[in-house]
């Protein structure tokens, strides 16, 4: 193992925050897996499944049982890490931007196209190789102009040639659930079974420009955009990546982190990354995927104290009553609005304050019938 530090641009005088990298194994081997915690900073669990990934990885690697390369970033926002306001952690979006810090990737299948096009030929294996390549050097010639540019350009040069890319993140309160590209999905179903996932969210395409669909969204649309100029020649959806939501902000206990961790270890046995005598056993599915297109975010008509009569992990029937916000400021009785599911499906999300705005957010149904397009991820 080598662990390395990443300086980023330097954004004032006397300032300079360092991203540091894990790297297991012969860099070039595969496959390539890329796991990396707590792009948004506040988001704990993933760091402490990075803390308890760390000795299994360690023994794997002495053992000689490493047979690709991984790379382990336990926390990749050191800019994020940073960012107190009135002694609460702010680490969603940058202050300096109001960006959020999962979003606005740059669009590298766009970025090499017209270098590629000339140079793919009849060999898959090849043509794999060759995007790799031309995105490598693009990423190269990227001059951030930005803290915040450094550290996006640094997290694609390390993980712009993964086979596996697993960004680990939680949400509020909530059960473990991912979401992922469709082209990914068949990659990841073993993942969503040994984590005992809870909901499972698919897209074509979430908006946005997310860290994990820049680098699967890199093939597909590239092989996409060739065919529609009529280059008729192989592409193979050459990098899987996932976000993986480990519960809820407050779910950090080396409990959980020592069974996701493991999880994560046999997953990549499962895909060979890790040599085993025996393959691990899949457990059956704890969920069945659905669109992401088909999650619905519940909001309050009102505001007030927030209560809530479901739990995350429950299953909703159309008409059920999520929770209930109470004005105790109103005339006579005190009024009471219900917050309703309007689709069926497993609630896997819900905010941790219990105090709503008019219009604020709730929770999130993970329903199975698509019902909204555009930009499918919250802010």
């Amino acid at each position: 193992m080598q662990r390395i530090e990443y300086p980023l641009l330097s954004p004032s005088l006397g300032s300079q925050k360092t991203l540091v990298g894990f790297h297991y194994g012969t860099p070039g081997a595969r496959p390539k897996v890329y796991i990396q915690a707590s792009l948004h900073a506040e988001e704990l669990p993933g760091m402490l499944v990075a803390h308890h990934l760390r000795p299994l990885l360690d023994a794997a690697e002495k053992d000689g049982r490493l047979v690709g390369e991984v790379i382990l970033v336990p926390a990749a926002n050191p800019i994020g890490l940073s960012q107190r306001l009135m002694h609460r952690p702010a680490g969603r979006f940058e202050f300096d931007t109001a960006e959020n810090f999962n979003r606005h990737y740059p669009d590298m299948a766009a970025a090499v196209l017209a270098e590629a096009t000339p140079r793919m030929g009849a060999d898959a294996t090849t043509n794999v190789a060759t995007v790799r390549e031309l995105t490598g050097q693009w990423l190269a010639k990227w001059q951030p102009a930005s803290e915040l540019e450094s550290l996006r350009r640094q997290l694609l040069l390390l993980s712009h040639d993964a086979d596996l890319v697993l960004d680990l993140h939680c949400d509020m309160d909530a059960v473990l659930h991912l979401y992922s590209e469709e082209a990914c999905w068949p990659a990841f179903e073993p993942l969503a079974r040994l984590l005992a996932c809870r909901a499972v969210l698919l897209a074509r395409e979430s908006g946005g420009g997310p860290f994990d669909e820049r680098l699967s969204g890199l093939w597909w649309q590239l092989a996409a955009a060739l065919k529609a100029a009529g280059v008729d020649a192989p592409l193979p959806q050459a990098c899987a990546s996932t976000t993986v939501e480990l519960r809820g902000e407050g779910d950090v206990s080396h409990d959980t982190a020592r069974h996701d961790a493991q999880g994560i270890i046999e997953f990549l046995e499962h895909a060979g990354v890790l040599s085993t005598a025996t393959r691990p056993t899949l457990p059956p599915m704890a969920c069945q995927a659905t669109p992401l297109a088909g999650s619905q975010t519940l909001h309050s008509a009102a505001p007030g104290v927030l209560v809530f009569l479901a739990r995350p992990g429950d299953t909703l029937a159309v008409g059920d009553v999520v929770a209930e916000v109470i004005d105790p400021t109103a005339a006579g009785q005190a009024r009471v609005h219900e917050v309703r599911a309007e689709v069926a499906g497993v609630l896997y999300a819900t905010v941790r304050e219990r105090y709503v705005v008019a219009g604020g957010e709730v929770g999130k149904i993970a329903g199975a019938t698509p019902f909204r397009s555009g930009d499918l991820l919250g802010a």
